[in-house]
């Protein structure tokens, strides 16, 4: 049988998919290189061309889906037609409603199995989505919207905060409780960007 050759970006994203799909069926504890090899076809060489070992891939990939998800924050921050308010609802709208293969990943995110693999996500998400956001705080300021200092450092608290209390699924809300903090965050980002109380509601 005639051997297929693709070209590199194609197949590391081969392998990369192939990776991520293990990762949410099985876990990324659970899943070996071997199996990431079996699964997308390829010489044990050829991965370890792309990806020297299985930590490797994990950041590959967290980066992917970070950098995914980037993009589309870029476009709603870049957006000239766009109000303020509309910008952070469109982004948190995203992030809290995903869709197609995001929203299985939501799930399987909060598995014991794929306890690094969200850590890793969600430092990323602190590190490369928190200056998109901080963009559009900015403008905030500028349109009186919002009346912040130091925009970067607060969204990152901001982030960091509800992401291990709200999305990190250690804690086991009942939906009461998960309700209540979820109206104490409201009240605490409009304290911290200086915005009109009630105008984040929608959360």
């Amino acid at each position: 049988m005639k051997r297929i050759v693709k070209d590199p970006t194609t197949r590391r994203a081969e392998i990369l998919e192939a990776a991520g799909e293990l990762f949410r069926n099985q876990g990324y504890v659970h899943t070996t290189v071997d199996a990431i090899i079996q699964k997308v076809g390829v010489a044990k060489g050829t991965f370890y061309y792309y990806f020297k070992s299985k930590e490797e891939i994990l950041e590959a990939f967290v980066q992917s889906m970070v950098d995914t998800l980037c993009e589309e924050y870029k476009k709603i921050a870049d957006d000239s037609t766009l109000p303020v308010m509309e910008k952070v609802r469109q982004m948190l709208r995203s992030q809290s409603h995903p869709i197609d293969k995001r929203a299985e990943w939501m799930e399987s995110l909060h598995r014991p199995e794929n306890r690094e693999l969200h850590e890793r996500l969600n430092i990323a998400i602190v590190l490369k989505i928190a200056p998109v956001l901080a963009q559009v705080i900015e403008q905030g300021n500028k349109e009186a919207v919002f009346h912040v200092e130091n925009a970067l450092e607060t969204v990152q608290f901001l982030l960091a905060g509800s992401q291990f209390l709200l999305e990190s699924g250690i804690f086991h809300w009942e939906q009461e409780e998960q309700t209540k903090r979820l109206q104490a965050m409201q009240v605490i980002i409009e304290r911290s960007l200086g915005a009109e109380p009630g105008s984040f509601s929608f959360l």
